[in-house]
């Protein structure tokens, strides 16, 4: 599958799919977080706390997402 097909099947997928677009919502959510917490000059330990708990909690809504692609890449290549 390309590029722009992925790219697609997640345009799809945050239209139709409530878990996928939830998990996106939420990995946006901590993204900007992550953003405003590494503009800070000198994070308290507590900021920089809660950038490593973020940056952990974002790994495994990638992990979450990616495995909905492959389940539907895989439903599209078996019904093809």
């Amino acid at each position: 599958m390309s590029f722009a097909e992925t790219d697609a099947l997640k345009q799809h997928l945050l239209a139709n799919d409530t878990q996928f677009a939830e998990l996106a919502q939420t990995h946006s959510q901590y993204e900007k977080r992550l953003s405003e917490l590494a503009s800070l000059h000198y994070p308290s330990a507590e900021q920089q706390m809660e950038e490593a708990t973020l940056k952990k909690k974002k790994l495994f809504l990638n992990d979450q997402m990616e495995m909905i692609l492959r389940r539907y890449k895989k439903q599209q290549a078996t019904s093809h």
